[in-house]
């Protein structure tokens, strides 16, 4: 069966899982070499940090 459906590709993820799931990222696809990340959301920025005890926390 053919989908019609045009998709966009999500890096590390096929387009068949894309469909079917939520987008999903690890921290070090977010991170990288940071330790802390900008995210704007509806005009307003969030920082989204790792801490020294490995945990994620998110704050206006």
């Amino acid at each position: 069966m053919n989908n019609s459906r045009p998709t966009t590709p999500v890096a590390g993820i096929s387009s068949a899982e894309s469909t079917r799931s939520k987008r999903k990222f690890t921290s070090k696809q977010l991170f990288d070499t940071h330790h802390e990340i900008v995210i704007e959301h509806n005009g307003e920025e969030y920082r989204l940090r790792i801490t020294s005890n490995g945990k994620l926390i998110l704050t206006k």
